[in-house]
């Protein structure tokens, strides 16, 4: 990965995201702290014009965005392949990417402006073995590209759950683990057809600063 400046109008971002990883026992160096940096202020220049985020204030982005990404990291097992669907802006894949470079990853969006975003923040950060695909995700199960490729799909806030896991399940290869980022109605969504075909762990954790709770759902086929 290359070694970016931070953005001089991301202090601010940057000043957040390094106190909010020590509030939540995730070391981050200063050269991560740059891409992340550099993924924000692309992703507030491109904003203006094809609508990425409603968050655009650097303090409520560092936190919301990419705190709330990398406070999974420790949740996540041994995968080496993972599709990101429905990615939106590239959360939670791309700060995860940026803090495990080890991590492969297939970025899925039906939107072609958002995929366009994607590739271009690839590029500028200098990412390898990560990229991004234009497809509707309904469409992933019919693909061999896709169907039963994956060591893990994980989304942030995609769909309801039970859809969620419909879409992902063939996407997986045997003994793969689907990871949903949720908010706090995520216990809500664990219905009685998932806990009967699924192992089913919730980890629960906090955003740093505004005291939001934050819940990743990890469920493995019985």
């Amino acid at each position: 990965m290359g070694n970016l400046p931070a953005n001089p109008g991301m202090q601010e971002f940057c000043g957040r995201l390094k106190s909010g990883s020590e509030k939540i026992a995730v070391d981050i160096t200063q050269e991560q702290i740059s891409l992340m940096a550099a993924h924000g202020a692309e992703l507030i220049r491109w904003n203006k014009k094809i609508n990425l985020t409603a968050i655009v204030d650097p303090l409520a982005m560092a936190e919301k965005h990419f705190i709330d990404a990398i406070a999974v990291l420790p949740f996540l097992g041994q995968e080496k392949k993972i599709m990101d669907m429905g990615t939106g802006g590239g959360f939670p894949s791309i700060p995860l990417k940026i803090m495990n470079p080890s991590l492969g990853f297939v970025l899925v969006d039906a939107s072609r402006k958002k995929v366009n975003f994607l590739k271009h923040v690839i590029r500028i950060l200098g990412l390898e073995n990560i990229e991004a695909v234009h497809s509707r995700v309904e469409d992933l199960a019919f693909d061999d590209t896709h169907a039963k490729r994956y060591d893990a799909v994980i989304s942030r806030a995609f769909a309801g759950l039970e859809k969620f896991v419909g879409f992902a399940f063939p996407l997986l290869k045997p003994e793969g683990k689907i990871y949903a980022l949720k908010g706090k109605q995520a216990p809500e969504e664990i219905t009685p057809a998932l806990e009967s075909q699924f192992e089913i762990r919730t980890d629960h954790y906090q955003l740093p600063f505004e005291k939001s709770d934050r819940y990743m759902i990890q469920l493995t086929a019985r």
